[in-house]
């Protein structure tokens, strides 16, 4: 990812169907799906395992939230669980994986405090923003990304505008400076 594809457009949705419906309008809209990540817990209800396969690049899944992430990881390229203390099991998918994956092996960002501030700060979103979505994702809400270049998030800002969530943010070419 270079300069100019660092730029970020986060919007945070309070439930499983407004985030798949913001989901499908991307996609509809002819956005690269390959440049979008979501966050979401995982259902503190659930019994039964949370089950993944990956089919080339694209995910399925299974259990009683299955249907919605089956739909979601469909239309996303890679995709992971995680249970991660503080937040419990969390899903996630698209390039949003590897700046977390990076991030737990302590390769990515130093001064974040979770794994998944520091994939986030791998995004060039800045530290008091992150703080504000790790809260809605322990909130049980979801939060979506979309990464890019400013013309792809400022694209995206436009197709979601009508999708209604809670918050919008635009973070635009924000490289983070490392502290030693």
């Amino acid at each position: 990812m270079g300069m100019e594809d660092n730029s970020s457009f986060v919007a945070v949705y309070p439930s499983h169907m407004a985030v798949q419906v913001a989901t499908k309008k991307l996609k509809a809209s002819g956005f690269d799906m390959k440049k979008l990540s979501i966050v979401g817990r995982g259902n503190k209800t659930e019994n039964q395992v949370v089950a993944f396969s990956n089919t080339g690049d694209r995910m399925t899944a299974w259990g009683k939230t299955g249907a919605f992430w089956g739909g979601v990881w469909g239309l996303l390229f890679g995709a992971a669980f995680f249970w991660i203390p503080g937040f419990g099991e969390l899903l996630i998918a698209g390039p949003l994986v590897s700046g977390i994956v990076g991030a737990q092996e302590g390769a990515i960002v130093v001064g974040c405090l979770s794994a998944i501030a520091g994939g986030l700060c791998s995004f060039g979103i800045p530290r008091d923003s992150v703080s504000k979505y790790e809260t809605a994702i322990k909130e049980g809400k979801f939060v979506l990304i979309a990464h890019g270049t400013i013309d792809d998030t400022n694209r995206a800002k436009e197709i979601l505008k009508s999708t209604n969530p809670e918050s919008v943010n635009l973070h635009l070419v924000n490289v983070p400076t490392m502290s030693t």
